[in-house]
């Protein structure tokens, strides 16, 4: 049974409503693109100004339509389109594209006109409004006035594109044309009235044409509905690859907390696309080569690759850009640059060191063809990037036939780096299925794409333990005292501390300690208590009386607020000092760890995971949280320091994210600044902590 998307992507009728019979018109384009691109289906052009159009019958009404059109293209302005949509609904018409703008993108009246748009539809759907429209090239479909469907060779192939943006699809068409790849389906959903990003990711999740999604994302207005569909193409094995933009925005709200500044959207967006599996591109250009990469169905199974060159310089370049990217480039076993060897002697040949150089393996093509043998059979490595040097230029055929007649000995992924400016060769490569670049970079960016896809894993959960609730007499900002309760409740040790109010009580809790103490301000109003003077450390049963006057005194001077309670609590020595908090977002609740302390912010070391909707993080990932850490090294061993307490950390982490589900709505923000892990089996320590509840 055909659905109401079926019936958008894949319709036998089309009735082109404000048509116009001037193919430089906007209005003029849907039509002429239809009988362009060989849609075989029925056009109904509607325009009471005209009878003809294109040979086509142009009739005067939407009553005049001789039969129900499974979808109509409407072209009239935001004033009017809504009366169009009601007609069409009405009528019995599946699916509209409105490409009008003025909607919500414009302010407070364009929102009034997009209520009053999807209250005309009914039960008919809607793309767009401000949308470009959709292209579907499997069945060549093309229901858009995009200007970049006046090219001619509009290659059908495995990629689904949906963008946000209409100006983008087009430019993804052309790009992806000009290389030689080959899209399914491509779908501008704009304003998203109705129809929306998520839809349609379900929908190429069945598309039996599309293998690669690929995604122009603006904003994920529904997080839970696109979680579900993109946990589901992860789990149908169609991967998602993403561009986001708005990476340069600041995205550090105000918040109590260090997490809320350390987490900003983008950062989340990260954890939301590292949850679901989907690949985030970091730069435009890339978004189209990993697509490309991926749609090969090659399986990088590790890190090991091989550089397989004529040229020196180019090769050293690919292996620089995927050195930065984490991957290896080792020399030859002697087994593999013996077999090299016995290809080419001469002192011109390099074969025992990676990258290989072939000297003159672009212009012998058996030459070649041995080389990527040898290297395919090598247990040494994982993937092959071969150097297209100049001789592609005049004689692209040579070495892109020599390639593709080897892509079949092996599972291995092979990727071509394309020295000289040769754009012939390149789409020549591309047509052969090996993916092919005019830049190192991308190489790198593909190979990690790769890996992260063969290494994803499907997000699993700590089962979640009953904790009995805590009270705290409707309070909504705890102090440091009140959040270091909350966090020993939920399994993470602290530091041993007595709240104090004189100078008597201070040193009596002192003599309780052996060793230094630290002195605290207590409130729940002064969260940041470093910056107005509100903490000394290293004081002692002699010191800490009269250092509590002072305290107050100076508090009150930077703030304006005259702290009645303090904290002396045992001074912790030595440890790695970090900070683990708890940030809410609109894509969902994620945990972060990071390098902590008073530089937190400055340093910005950090890592974040989406929390799982059914429990808590697990062991695994929480070790991954921390092995990802830049500082990672400080906690396993730096330089020969002593190796610090990771399973306890590894335990705190998960015993944090469990008490952010257990709390769910009613946690606002949690962190402990810092976390103190000490040396291994000495566990870890909780120093400081934030808490807001909701009120």
């Amino acid at each position: 049974m055909m659905t109401h998307l079926d019936f958008l992507l894949s319709p036998s009728s089309v009735a082109v409503i404000g048509a116009s019979s001037d193919p430089k018109k906007t209005a003029g384009r849907p039509i002429a693109y239809l009988q362009k691109h060989g849609f075989g289906g029925k056009i109904f052009p509607v325009n009471p100004k005209m009878t003809e159009i294109n040979g086509l019958e142009c009739f005067k009404s939407i009553a005049d339509l001789p039969e129900v059109p499974d979808v109509a293209i409407v072209l009239l302005g935001a004033e009017r389109a809504h009366w169009a949509v009601k007609e069409l609904s009405e009528l019995g018409t599946k699916a509209a594209i409105v490409l009008a703008s003025g909607y919500s993108e414009t302010g407070a009246e364009g929102e009034s006109r997009q209520a009053q748009l999807i209250e005309a539809a009914g039960k008919m759907r809607i793309l767009g409004p401000n949308t470009i429209g959709l292209v579907n090239l499997s069945e060549r479909i093309v229901l858009s006035a995009s200007g970049a469907l006046e090219m001619e060779d509009l290659k059908a192939g495995s990629i689904g594109v949906v963008s946000q943006s209409g100006g983008i699809l087009g430019s993804l068409l052309s790009r992806a044309t000009a290389k030689g790849i080959g899209l399914s389906k491509l779908i501008s959903t704009s304003n998203e009235v109705d129809l929306e990003l998520s839809d349609f990711v379900d929908y190429l999740v069945d598309d039996p044409q599309t293998q690669i999604i690929m995604l122009y994302i603006e904003a994920i207005r529904h997080p839970e509905k696109f979680r579900s569909s993109a946990l589901r193409a992860a789990l149908k094995g169609k991967p998602i690859v993403a561009f986001k933009i708005g990476k340069s925005e600041a995205g550090a709200k105000a918040a109590v907390s260090h997490t809320g500044a350390l987490a900003g959207s983008d950062k989340m967006y990260d954890a939301f696309f590292e949850h679901t599996g989907v690949i985030r591109a970091q730069t435009f250009s890339d978004l189209l080569d990993i697509s490309m990469t991926l749609a090969g169905q090659k399986k990088l199974l590790g890190k090991r690759v091989a550089i397989l060159t004529s040229t020196g310089g180019a090769g050293t370049l690919v292996s620089d850009a995927i050195g930065v990217s984490g991957f290896e480039t080792p020399a030859p076993d002697e087994l593999t640059a013996s077999a090299l060897r016995a290809l080419q002697t001469g002192d011109e040949a390099v074969l025992d060191r990676n990258p290989i150089d072939v000297t003159l393996a672009g212009l012998q093509p058996d030459l070649l063809r041995a080389a990527i043998k040898i290297l395919l059979q090598s247990e040494s490595y994982d993937a092959l990037v071969i150097v297209v040097g100049s001789s592609s230029i005049a004689q692209p055929e040579l070495m892109a036939g020599a390639i593709h007649d080897c892509l079949p000995l092996s599972d291995k992924p092979i990727l071509a780096f394309i020295s000289p400016h040769a754009p012939e060769a390149g789409k020549l490569l591309t047509s052969y299925g090996i993916p092919s670049f005019p830049a190192a970079e991308s190489i790198a960016a593909c190979l990690l794409a790769m890996h992260q896809l063969h290494t994803w894993r499907a997000p699993a959960f700590n089962a979640p333990t009953h904790v009995p609730a805590l009270s705290f007499n409707g309070a909504t900002s705890l102090n440091e005292h009140e959040a270091k309760r909350l966090f020993q409740h939920h399994g993470i040790a602290c530091t041993k501390e007595w709240v104090v109010k004189t100078p008597e009580e201070a040193q009596s809790a002192a003599m309780e300690v052996a060793g230094p103490v630290v002195l605290k301000i207590l409130s729940s109003e002064i969260l940041h208590k470093s910056d107005v003077g509100g903490v000394a450390v290293g004081l002692n049963v002699q010191t800490v009386g009269s250092r509590l006057v002072q305290m107050r005194e100076d508090v009150q001077m930077k703030s304006g607020h005259k702290p009645q309670a303090f904290l002396v609590q045992e001074m912790v020595k030595g440890g790695v000092e970090l900070i683990l908090g708890m940030h809410k977002d609109p894509l969902g609740t994620a945990i972060l760890l990071g390098l902590g302390g008073v530089t937190a912010e400055l340093l910005k070391d950090t890592t974040m995971k989406l929390l799982p909707q059914k429990g808590g993080l697990t062991d695994q990932d929480a070790l991954e949280m921390v092995q990802s850490l830049k500082s990672w090294p400080l906690l396993n061993g730096y330089r020969g320091k002593p190796l610090m307490d990771v399973q306890a950390l590894v335990q705190a982490i998960v015993a944090f994210s469990g008490m952010a589900h257990s709390l769910k709505d009613q946690l606002q923000e949690a962190e402990i600044n810092p976390l103190f892990v000490m040396e291994q089996g000495q566990g870890v320590c909780a120093a400081d902590g934030v808490v807001v509840l909701k009120a």
